[in-house]
């Protein structure tokens, strides 16, 4: 390939790339426009996308809606914290076993712990819901992250025991020398040389319970339980004439999508790598 072949593909290259960059960031750019438009100018038919004049009543209003903000914000953070340790809690040691261990019939249990990915976790919320409403799990922070670690575990064992499964047996047999058990052959060998997989476990975790709607719809009934999806949810029908609040909507959708962008971007080296962790041997 000549040089000046070369350089027209990677124009091309390059070009198709930022098309795509433009069609992925356009809708995120009009949420922030439309959610610093004065309010009449949000509500506006037909829309203006470039905002006339700037204003944060949108984000005053959202601020100290209901519950307030602050209450919804921590709702969410707290249920995708624990999601994310009680998902690394289970698939850690799991996906060790897996990958390590002469478990009997192991292949066909991984397989069967991967058929959850084909089940739609929709399916499994009327029966989730009656067994937590018995202990007494719905309305509680604690039940809605054992709900969303139910639905994160298939993908995160896949990736995992494949990670665990790429490491050198050289390395987990100089540890069982210098007289390290299994579990400290996990922490001390395995787990250090999976940083890369288990950060992916976790982001996935978090942006999934972050976002996640019909879950905490079914399991929470007091506003001050509710996560932000839900907030927003319920922010749609709160103009005097029981219409839509574009502009309080739009904010909450900016502030709910910064802290997902914000872990992505510092931890996007980590999740690069630990995506492609095991897929080659």
């Amino acid at each position: 390939m000549t040089p000046r072949r070369f350089g027209r593909s990677g124009y091309l290259v390059g070009a198709v790339c930022l098309a795509i960059i433009a069609v992925m960031l356009a809708p995120l750019v009009m949420s922030v426009f439309a959610s610093v438009k004065p309010t009449a100018e949000a509500a506006a038919t037909p829309p203006t996308y470039v905002p006339h004049g700037i204003s944060i009543d949108s984000y005053e209003r959202l601020w100290s809606y209901q519950e307030g903000l602050p209450v919804y914000l921590w709702n969410s953070l707290a249920t995708a914290l624990l999601t994310i340790a009680f998902t690394l809690l289970l698939t850690v040691p799991a996906a060790y076993s897996l990958a390590r261990f002469p478990v009997p019939g192991k292949e066909v249990i991984f397989v069967v712990l991967l058929l959850a990915l084909i089940v739609p976790y929709q399916a499994m919320l009327t029966p989730m819901f009656l067994m937590f409403a018995d202990i007494g799990l719905t309305n509680s922070l604690f039940g809605l992250a054992i709900l969303h670690t139910a639905i994160q575990l298939p993908f995160s064992l896949y990736i995992l025991r494949n990670s665990f499964g790429a490491v050198p047996r050289e390395l987990e047999e100089a540890a069982i020398v210098d007289g390290a058990s299994s579990w400290q052959a996990l922490v001390r060998v395995f787990v250090p040389s999976s940083v890369p997989s288990i950060v992916t476990v976790a982001l996935f975790a978090f942006i999934m319970s972050w976002n996640e709607f019909l879950g905490a719809l079914v399991m929470m009934s007091k506003g001050s339980k509710f996560t932000l999806p839900l907030v927003l949810a319920a922010s749609r029908t709160e103009t005097s004439l029981g219409g839509t609040d574009w502009g309080m909507l739009q904010a909450g959708v900016t502030i709910s999508v910064v802290p997902c962008v914000l872990v992505y971007l510092l931890l996007q080296r980590y999740y690069v790598s630990g995506l492609m962790s095991g897929a080659t041997k």
